[in-house]
């Protein structure tokens, strides 16, 4: 019914930069919370970064100052604009959202990307 879908992963120098973008296809009514998460090698996935229909956004300390969530309702897309990137900031990045579908409006749905590959070299 509904799929998200990451680019703009890559292999970047320390220091660097890389935009992610999350765009969802399908019956969609609405799009409540929108998130990056990511899962480094030996890791748990953790929340990156999150911003909710208000506009209103929450960052992992790890990334505060760094990162920037942005969203496009209009075309239901997600972006997170990623500056001064560190080696630890490798991992898996996955897009994550909570919507409502167009047959069940009155529900929300949880919905994640497949992922995308960010290293940086140091």
């Amino acid at each position: 019914q509904v799929q998200l879908v990451e680019s703009g992963g890559g292999l970047v120098q320390a220091g660097g930069s890389l935009r992610l973008s999350c765009a969802a296809s399908g019956s969609i009514s609405s799009i409540k919370d929108m998130g990056w998460y990511r899962q480094g090698p030996g890791k748990q996935r953790e929340l990156v970064a999150a911003i909710n229909s208000g506009g209103s956004t929450n960052y992992a300390d790890s990334v505060k100052g760094r990162f920037t969530i942005s969203r496009d309702n209009a075309k239901n897309m997600m972006y997170l604009q990623m500056d001064s990137l560190k080696p630890e900031d490798t991992a898996v990045y996955y897009c994550n959202f909570r919507l409502r579908l167009r047959t069940s409006p009155f529900r929300l749905d949880n919905y994640w990307g497949q992922g995308t590959q960010v290293t940086v070299s140091s």
